[in-house]
């Protein structure tokens, strides 16, 4: 937890204006909060804390690398991290999470710790499916020449005889009336 402690910011003392701050995190950070999606990474963030009287925005900047495992290979690889994100504080009687953006905090509160912040910024970030980079030319590829499935049968069949359009369930056909538009 005393890694953590270098993220806290007092904003008892803190006037109502701009702020900025600069963090360094590196796998001692990610150690610390004690979670298994993030082991090894250097990230930079640089936020931007402005406060007003009945609220604090916190504007994250958030670049590096963390340490990945891929999931078709298990070889680990570094995932670029560049990610741009708002919180936005208000001051409340109690303590709630408004949405995944806005939180009440109690006006008694006398400081805030961004790291969890930081380390969800992160993991949003992140791809779900996560691939060593060898792959993704060959995963991009696969995307393009199998976007859609058609089914379609031999035109010269269908246009064949009508014995063939009325042996056709008519549930079907409404079917199909949808289908054709």
């Amino acid at each position: 937890m005393n890694e953590l402690r270098a993220y806290d910011i007092n904003i008892v003392g803190l006037d109502s204006k701009r702020y900025e701050y600069d963090f360094t995190s590196d796998d001692a950070f990610f150690a610390a909060l004690d979670q298994p999606l993030i082991e090894k990474g250097h990230v930079r963030t640089h936020l931007v804390l402005d406060k007003s009287e009945t609220m604090i925005r916190l504007d994250f900047h958030i670049t590096g690398t963390v340490e990945q495992t891929c999931d078709r290979s298990l070889d680990c690889y570094d995932e670029e991290v560049d990610t741009q994100q708002t919180m936005l504080l208000k001051f409340g009687d109690h303590n709630e999470e408004l949405s995944d953006e806005i939180e009440l905090i109690e006006r008694s509160t006398a400081t805030v710790n961004v790291a969890r912040y930081i380390f969800e910024f992160i993991s949003l970030s992140l791809p779900m499916k996560r691939l060593h980079p060898r792959f993704r030319d060959e995963d991009d590829q696969d995307d393009e020449s199998n976007g859609k499935l058609i089914y379609q049968s031999d035109p010269g069949t269908e246009a064949g005889s009508d014995e063939q359009q009325q042996d056709i369930d008519p549930r079907w056909a409404a079917l199909r009336k949808l289908n054709d538009n």
